[in-house]
């Protein structure tokens, strides 16, 4: 499944994380919040 903007944009506001590495978590944890969130915070 496509990462879409709409995923990234609510990434970031969950995170404060930038743009590409919201894509770049939700691409490695294939659209899983919970594991987007945690790539994001390593």
């Amino acid at each position: 499944m496509a990462v879409t903007m709409a995923d990234i944009t609510h990434l970031r506001k969950m995170t404060g994380a930038g743009m590409m590495d919201c894509k770049n978590a939700l691409t490695e944890s294939d659209n899983d919040f919970d594991k987007a969130v945690e790539i994001i915070r390593k």
